[in-house]
Order: C-alpha cells, then sequence, then structure tokens
C-alpha cells in the first residue's frame, strides 16, 4: 500500500488504486498524510476544508468523510500493512508506517545526499527523490489556503532537491545535465533567483555564454515589471561572474575560465569528494541502491583508458560495531597463511540480515593499502529480485575496469576469466564477490595471483569452493543482546537507550539479534524521536505485525526472508511452512518429517539444505532451530512486508 502526496492524492494497492471519492474527501486524507502519527482535531480539518465560513453541518461531513475513508482503507487491506484511521475523541489519527508515504520517502532520500561532498552519490539518490513526484503536489485537494500553504512547502523542497541535482552534476564536472536539470524548473519558477543564478552558471560552462546573459537579462526584465526590484545578491553575482570569466578569458574559449570564476575545477582535475574510481573510466558503472557501489551490467559508457588502479568498493558501513572475531578469522583467511601456493579466498557466509556484505565491505576498507593494484567489488544478486547476474557481465566490468579495450573484452566468459587471471597473476589485488547464489557462479571471478585475495558473500555456505579452491569459510551469527543493544545505542544515543535498558534488551530479542531487523528498528524510532523504546517493543510483540514494523523503505527482513525463499524447491519450501507451525521453533528430523507429512529419509535431505541456506540452524546432531522472523514470515508465506531489497 502506497498513500501519494507528490502529485494527485492516491492510495495504491497491489490490485491498483483505491476510489477516494469527491475532492474535500482526498482532502481529509491529505491532511492526515501530511501530519502521520499524529493526531488532527476534527476543527482544524473544518476550518482546512471550507475557504469561507463553514456549513452549519461541517461536523458531520467530516464525519461522514472519515467514516468512508475508513472503510476504503479497509477494503485496500490496511490492517496487513500496518494501517489505521483511529479516532480520539474529537481528533483523528492515520497511524501507518510513514516509509508507505512518497513525501516521506522522498525528504529521506534527500537528506542521505550530500552534492558537495559525494556528488556521485548524490546524483542517482537525487533523481530517485525526484522521480517520486508526478504532478504538482496535492493534486485534487480543496484550494483553501492551508492547502495552498502546504503545496507550496512540498513544492520549495523539490525545487530545492532539483537546485541539489544540478550542482553534484556541477560538482561531476556534467554542466550539460546541470543545466538540462534546472532550464524546465527555471521556465516554471522565473522569478526564483537562485534557480537562475544556477541555470546561468551551468549555461556558461558548456560555452553558451548568450543564453546565460539573456536568463539575465530576461529575469531582470520580469522582477521590474512583476515586484518593481532589482535583481538581488545572488543573480547579480552570477552575471559579474560571467562577465569577468569573459573579459579574463580575452578572446579565447571562455568556459573554461567561467569556471574558474565561478569555482569549478579545470578539466581533469578531481573535485572533493570525487571517488578515485571515477578517474578509471570504469566501465558499465551503475550505482547499486543496496551498497552505492558501482554495479556491472547498469546503464554506462565502457572505457579501456583506466589512469589508475580501480577503487570499485562501496561506501564503507555506517556505524559498524562488533565483529572482531569475524574479522579477525577473515585477515587470517586471507592473509594470515596465504604462501601455501593457493589464491586466499575467504566465504563469509550466515542467515539474511545478519551483516555479511558490511563484514566483507569493512574488512576491505581496512586492508586496501595492502592491494596497491586495486580494489574490484561487484553485486552478484544471487539472492535478489530478477536472476542472478553472469560471470560474463562482471568479468566484463573487471576487465574494461583494469584498462582492457572493450573490443578486446572476449565474448565467452570462459575466455574472459582467462584473460583477467593473466592480467592480475602478478598484482596485488583485492576482489569482493558480494551476494554470490553458487560456487558456479563464482569460480570464473577468482583471480589467480598468489598477491591477489578473494572475499565472497553469501546465504548459502558454498560448500563446493570449500571442496575444489580451499575456501576458508568464516560463519557470522547474530547479535548477543550486549552487541545488539550497543548497536541501538550508538545509531539513537547512548542516553536514548540508558534511559530504558529493559526495552532495549527486549527489542534486541524480538529482532532475532539481526542486525538488519535492529537498523530498521532504529530507523523506525529515528522518525519517531518523541517514541520510548518501549511502545516499539510493545507493537514488535504483535506477531501479526511485525515483519511490516521491522521495514525501512527499500530494506527489510521480509523482503530479505523472501529472496532467501524464493530460491527453494517447492518441496523445501513446503517443509519450511511445516517446520514454521513448531510450537517452540527447536524440533528433530522425526517431528519434522511428522509436520510435514513426508518420509524421513527425504526430510532429512531437506532439512539439510535449509540449513546450508541458513534458514534453519542444526544447533547439535538432529536437532534443528528456526528464528522467530522465520517463522513469521514462513506462517504467512507471502512475507507482505515492505521493501524489496535484502540488505543484506
Amino acid at each position: 500500500m502506497e498513500f501519494s502526496l507528490l502529485g494527485p492524492v492516491a492510495v495504491t494497492t497491489a490490485a491498483g488504486e483505491l476510489p477516494l471519492g469527491p475532492a474535500k474527501r482526498r482532502s481529509v486524507l491529505a491532511l492526515l498524510l501530511l501530519r502521520p502519527n499524529t493526531t488532527v482535531p476534527l476543527e482544524q480539518l473544518i476550518d482546512s476544508l471550507w475557504e469561507d465560513e463553514p456549513p452549519a453541518h461541517a461536523r458531520t461531513v467530516v464525519q461522514g468523510h472519515v467514516s468512508r475513508l475508513r472503510a476504503t482503507l479497509a477494503e485496500g487491506g490496511a490492517e496487513a500493512y500496518g494501517v489505521e484511521l483511529a479516532t480520539h475523541g474529537s481528533a483523528y489519527l492515520l497511524r501507518l508506517p510513514e516509509e508507505l508515504i512518497d513525501a516521506h520517502r522522498f525528504g529521506e532520500l534527500v537528506s542521505l545526499a550530500r552534492p558537495e561532498a559525494t556528488p556521485a552519490d548524490a546524483v542517482p539518490l537525487l533523481r530517485e527523490a525526484l522521480g517520486l513526484w508526478r504532478g504538482p503536489a496535492l493534486t485534487g485537494t480543496v484550494t483553501s489556503p492551508p492547502f495552498a500553504a502546504a503545496t507550496h512547502a512540498l513544492d520549495e523542497r523539490r525545487l530545492t532537491a532539483v537546485e541539489a541535482l544540478a550542482r553534484a552534476h556541477s560538482a561531476l564536472g556534467e554542466h550539460e545535465q546541470a543545466a538540462s536539470v534546472l532550464y524546465n524548473a527555471a521556465v516554471a519558477h522565473p522569478l526564483r533567483e537562485g534557480l537562475i543564478a544556477a541555470l546561468m552558471r551551468a549555461l556558461f560552462r558548456t560555452g553558451r555564454q548568450s543564453d546565460a546573459l539573456d536568463w539575465y537579462h530576461r529575469t531582470r526584465r520580469l522582477l521590474s515589471e512583476e515586484l518593481g526590484v532589482d535583481p538581488g545578491a545572488r543573480l547579480r553575482e552570477a552575471y559579474e561572474q560571467i562577465l569577468r570569466a569573459e573579459e579574463t578569458a580575452s578572446g579565447a574559449d571562455a568556459a573554461p575560465a567561467a569556471d574558474a570564476a565561478a569555482g569549478a575545477p579545470a578539466a581533469g582535475s578531481r573535485m572533493p569528494g570525487q571517488r578515485d574510481a571515477d578517474a578509471t573510466g570504469r566501465p558499465d558503472a551503475g550505482v547499486s541502491r543496496e551498497t552505492g557501489a558501482a554495479e556491472p551490467g547498469a546503464d554506462g559508457g565502457a572505457s579501456g583508458a583506466a589512469t589508475g588502479p580501480p577503487r570499485l568498493l562501496p561506501r564503507p558501513p555506517a556505524r559498524f560495531l562488533g565483529r572482531e572475531t569475524a574479522m579477525g578469522r577473515l585477515t587470517t583467511a586471507l592473509t594470515g597463511d596465504a604462501g601455501d601456493g593457493d589464491s586466499p579466498l575467504a566465504v563469509v557466509t550466515g542467515p539474511a540480515g545478519v551483516g555479511k556484505t558490511a563484514c566483507a565491505v569493512q574488512w576491505a576498507h581496512q586492508h586496501a593499502a595492502e592491494y596497491p593494484d586495486g580494489q574490484l567489488f561487484a553485486d552478484l544478486r544471487g539472492f535478489g529480485e530478477g536472476d542472478a547476474i553472469e560471470p560474463a557481465a562482471v568479468l566484463r566490468f573487471f576487465l574494461t575496469a583494469l584498462g582492457t579495450p572493450e573490443h578486446a573484452v572476449p565474448a565467452s566468459a570462459t575466455a574472459a576469466s582467462a584473460l583477467f587471471r593473466s592480467l592480475v597473476a602478478d598484482r596485488r589485488l583485492l576482489v569482493v564477490l558480494d551476494n554470490a547464489h553458487s560456487s558456479a557462479q563464482v569460480r570464473p571471478l577468482l583471480p589467480g595471483g598468489l598477491g591477489c585475495a578473494t572475499v565472497v558473500t553469501s546465504r548459502s555456505r558454498l560448500d563446493g569452493l570449500v571442496a575444489t579452491d580451499c575456501a576458508r569459510p568464516v560463519g557470522l551469527q547474530v547479535f548477543g543482546v550486549a552487541e545488539g543493544v550497543a548497536l541501538l545505542g550508538a545509531m539513537l544515543g547512548a542516553e536514548r537507550v540508558d534511559e530504558d535498558p529493559e526495552a532495549a534488551r527486549e527489542l534486541v530479542e524480538l529482532c532475532d539479534g539481526l542486525p538488519l531487523a535492529l537498523r530498521a528498528a532504529v530507523a523506525q524510532l529515528t522518525a519517531r524521536p518523541r517514541w520510548r523504546l518501549a511502545r516499539l517493543a510493545s507493537a514488535l510483540r504483535d506477531e501479526r505485525r511485525r515483519l511490516s514494523l521491522l521495514s525501512a523503505e527499500d530494506t527489510g527482513i521480509a523482503s530479505a526472508l523472501r529472496m532467501s525463499v524464493a530460491r527453494l524447491s517447492a518441496d523445501d519450501a513446503r517443509l519450511l511452512s511445516a517446520l514454521a507451525t513448531s510450537a517452540d521453533g527447536q524440533l528433530n528430523a522425526s517431528a519434522a518429517a511428522a509436520l510435514a507429512g513426508s518420509d524421513l529419509e527425504r526430510t532429512q535431505d531437506g532439512l539439510a539444505r535449509l540449513a546450508e541456506m541458513h534458514l534453519v540452524d542444526e544447533a547439535a546432531t538432529d536437532v534443528y532451530t528456526i528464528s522467530t522472523l522465520t517463522q513469521l514470515f514462513a506462517r504467512d508465506g507471502t512475507g507482505e512486508a515492505d521493501g524489496t531489497k535484502s540488505g543484506d
């Protein structure tokens, strides 16, 4: 279920858009969505719905609209999404996960983008945020002053995001894209001087001096005719910078001078925060929403003119805590005894959401200096939506990143793999292969040089790599209570956790100690700063709501488990559903066979496969356990919680 404010006010489910009725009913919903999880007095609704004096029966009209909205939401399955329209005396409260509202998701994406510090990361975040807009905000609501003010506020946020996107493009030297982003907004808002000033600079940097100056004079006339004022400081400053740059150019190409006058880098220089990888002309490099890293197979030009070692690691994980034992085992596996004739290989395994990617990426950043010839990274999408990435696509990505012209990359995976091993045989290179589906997917991507090291992450144990390639397994376990509470404290602040230590411990237990679930819980609490931890713990005790609450926009436990279950055979999926009916989540093969209505030998084989996928844990010989969150997901069979990425 999704609620839209950035365009026509709407509620959409998997079955389609819900019928919301007339403008006043849509307006009631819009006002409640603008203040989610907050009581809105009936009098405020009345004042907002009628521009003039409200009629004598206004209270009855609003109550009727609320009643009809409540029924419409119920028919759309609101309860399954944690959505409830409640009455509190003479006020109403729309209770829902705020990530279901497009305006909330827009704000989150914009707040994550840092166009000056990390422009390469900011561009996809801001484009995704602006892509949520489907027209003028709050379309279909009444035209009263409160709604006009709310519409204006939302539109201001959109324009701020447009300007931020243009700054990010400019920081990357992509001035044509910056001008394109700003042009439509400038046409729609011809008196917004900061917007016009940014457009003038972008146009000038592309060599379109006359267009830039024309925008200044056009805006100056409009300001005089419409408002009776002269251009402000920002617009005058942009105009004067362009004039100075033209004079400095003295008849030469003025665009570089304009860049200098406006603080832009000269051609070939590096912007602050620009990634080293950008200088390599990395090929086929899109941006993974899950990790922020370059992603093979995404749209983008390829280049064989690499000017330095590739540095393709994603950002270090935020608030990485603990895992000292696992990090030590990784160090031992990859550097401690690498002189035994094999290129060191470690496989980080564990259940969905336990933090395998974070552990591997953190180790890679800590040891990057030991691999001066570069660090390669690829998300193999083994447990994600759609098909896993073919080795040939990853090899093409790696080879061009290492300087191979695209036309020289062999078409077959076998030949490309041989060329890759040959290129790196004498280099010190680190390869991180994230989210692998199988050993067969990984083998063609392994470097052969003794100075190279490879880290693989997977929900599967990848026993084949252990058997044939001497991989060292590094298993990750869920957090204990102390570690989980420490993570909550690091993300929420120690004061908030210390004031409610029992609730903090209960939250860790309700999240099964999974870092992903704990981070989703933190997102809920961060969005609701007035909530005590006990309030969220109380909500999570409701097993019907727990999976939906442990979701944060495109990340959630339900979606992570869904991707694991999607890789199971039909028989193994049925066995998992049967195991979920166990009273305490612990049973042996005989009990599992009885629950599944299957013979013992087939059940034992199925349990072994589920254990290999970390969907059950073989705690002792013939003693299997299933976590509470996995039980909840498997009982439902659908996992219809928020999120589409595993966040592994």
